[in-house]
């Protein structure tokens, strides 16, 4: 990981006149308005060139003084053919695939220092598969003030608008949101992305069920994972016009999914959907994120982060139910601190926010310092992981448990923006002989600099498919004063995995307080890490509290946690959906595994509930 050089307060500037000035934190900020470049805010015409054009000239102003670049409150049509072009490579995307190497970026911030990006209430409106913004090596920048969206969604919105039987045979008609273009071809239809203006050829297409689905049910508010009949034992397609599709089975069951909404894509992820790599000190603010094309935020390898008043949910009136490809956030060996306010995620096709690390195995060991090191999930590989300085923790993968720390010296490795050297393995040279215990294929190594502080609180999670937070960090966590509505998964999940997907980290400080956790499915916590042996007097995971929550509740599993010293449940209100004259709920609350140093105390519980403690 490169690292910055941060430009001091005590810069002479020469303005007007040419009396000198000296610059300081309120500096007033240069302008750098996007029309005045052939920017198109009636969103007639492709803004691209006039974009880049713009944010290159305040990459040159931006060298002496703050820079603000604006928009005005219209609509802008961004399109990939023209946009900066960079090979990246980016976390839990698609690794060293040489195919999608080069990344299309839409608003490009790059090497510059203290710029803000103000919209100014526009909406951006991106064409084919492109990353919406980026900070790459930048320090002091916000994004604010603006909506995004994509003409054409990635991922198709199909809603069950009526089924009957005609003549013995059963249909259903679909209804198809504006911005998915279609082709009825015989008994199957062709999703056609969107025309690219410079070759005629759509930017993506797909035929069917694409390759994965989940099902939405608008009434319900809820979504989840599941299989696709809309293609199965097709016997007619049929295009009716006004975006609506009737199909004809061979079947005759009258199909009972009228109103649900199947939301079916392509599982490439060839694009961030934003980026932010190598920056510090990086703000999204008072923004709509409509969609996330191919993955969510991404930021990587880069210290402070904040999220704040950022809606993640379809636009109205837009007739979709999904606003991310995958993920919405992932954070991927970020430092400093990562904090996440005030924001909605709703409509994911993953994980609305994922903190960790990366474990990399130990393949190799060329000398009595070094260490060759793998990536070992294929949607991760290609960056930096370690630079000298950095302080690093091997552990066993059977255990989980460290064995020992040291600091990294040099390393040989990947870039993360070109393919000149092995993208999947690295050298890294310790200031210390590598620790006893080290074993070939037993053993991963984390980078224990790049972990963050985390402090999510006052967000809304609903009609999520998964989990709703995933964190693994040893720093500070504190996840407080959010809604999680119908979640199908966990609403927090804590792993550290060194088997599957190699995220890294255990927690050593998580605080669970004053969250509203409605119609959950369980365990609404859910703490499991990939340790296959489990030995109480060394868990993987410590201190986490749970306390002055609030639980409305099926039939469901509270906490499972295993492999965790130190676990508080404390002055928590849990209450039965249903009330409490109904049957007793058979779940019980709690469940632990190879844990210790238990409190549960001070809650109030609805009765009927099953309050027992299940250990092993």
């Amino acid at each position: 990981m490169s690292r910055f050089v941060f430009l001091g307060v005590a810069l002479a500037l020469l303005v007007g006149g040419g009396s000198p000035v000296t610059a300081a934190p309120k500096t007033r900020p240069l302008v750098v308005d996007v029309d005045a470049y052939g920017a198109d805010p009636t969103g007639r015409k492709d803004s691209t060139p006039a974009v880049v054009a713009a944010l290159r000239q305040a990459k040159k102003v931006d060298r002496h003084r703050p820079v603000k670049v604006v928009f005005s409150k219209g609509t802008y049509q961004i399109y990939p053919e023209r946009a900066e072009t960079r090979e990246l490579y980016v976390s839990n995307t698609v690794g060293a695939d040489q195919r999608y190497r080069d990344k299309k970026i839409g608003l490009l911030v790059e090497d510059m220092h203290d710029v803000t990006i103000d919209g100014g209430g526009a909406k951006l409106v991106y064409h084919g598969l492109q990353t919406a913004f980026a900070s790459i090596r930048s320090t002091d920048v916000t994004f604010t003030n603006f909506s995004f969206d994509y003409a054409a969604p990635q991922v198709i919105d199909a809603t069950v608008a009526t089924t009957g039987v005609t003549d013995g045979h059963a249909y259903r008609v679909l209804k198809i949101p504006a911005g998915s273009p279609y082709k009825v071809n015989g008994t199957h239809i062709t999703w056609l992305g969107e025309k690219s203006p410079a070759t005629g050829q759509p930017y993506w297409s797909g035929v069917d069920g694409l390759q994965y689905t989940q099902i939405h049910d608008p009434e319900a508010q809820r979504t989840w994972r599941g299989d696709n009949p809309l293609f199965n034992d097709v016997a007619a397609v049929t295009d009716l016009g006004g975006r609506r599709i009737r199909i004809d089975y061979t079947a005759a069951a009258r199909p009972a999914d009228a109103g649900l909404v199947y939301q079916m894509r392509l599982i490439e992820r060839t694009e961030p959907g934003a980026f932010i790599w190598e920056s510090k000190n990086v703000t999204m603010r008072s923004m709509n994120a409509y969609y996330l094309q191919s993955f969510g935020v991404v930021g990587q390898f880069s210290e402070n982060i904040s999220i704040d008043k950022v809606n993640f949910a379809p636009a109205p009136r837009s007739g979709r139910s999904t606003s991310s490809f995958a993920d919405f956030v992932q954070m991927s060996g970020v430092k400093g601190k990562v904090s996440i306010t005030r924001s909605l995620f709703d409509g994911p096709h993953d994980d609305p926010i994922n903190i960790h690390g990366t474990y990399l195995e130990v393949v190799g060991k060329p000398g009595p310092s070094t260490l060759t090191l793998a990536y070992k999930h294929p949607q991760t590989a290609g960056f930096p992981q370690f630079a000298p300085g950095d302080k690093v923790e091997f552990a066993t993968k059977r255990t989980m448990t460290p064995l020992a720390q040291a600091r990294v010296t040099a390393v040989d490795g990947p870039s993360g923006m070109d393919h000149d050297k092995p993208l999947t393995t690295m050298t890294v040279t310790f200031d210390r002989p590598v620790p006893a215990g080290v074993e070939i294929g037993g053993t991963v190594v984390e980078n224990i600099t790049a972990t963050p502080s985390v402090v999510i609180s006052g967000n809304v999670f609903r009609n999520v498919p998964t989990r709703g937070i995933l964190v693994t960090t040893r720093k500070p966590v504190l996840i407080t004063g959010n809604r999680f509505d119908g979640m199908s998964m966990a609403s927090i999940y804590v792993s550290a995995d060194a088997y599957q997907w190699y995220e890294s980290g255990p927690v050593a400080d998580l605080t669970i307080r004053g969250n509203t956790f409605t119609r959950p499915s369980g365990p609404v916590i859910f703490v499991e890490p990939t340790n296959q042996v489990i030995d109480p007097a060394t868990p993987v995971h410590h201190n986490i509290s749970v306390e002055h929550n609030s639980f409305d509740i099926g039939d469901v599993t509270i906490v499972n946690a295993k492999s965790v010293g130190g676990f508080a449940f404390t002055g928590n209100t849990v209450r039965r959906l249903d009330g409490p004259a109904h049957p007793p709920y058979a779940s019980p609350l709690f469940v632990f595994h190879g844990s210790s140093g238990l409190r549960i105390a001070h809650n109030r519980y609805d009765k009927g509930l099953n309050t027992s403690v299940v250990t092993d």
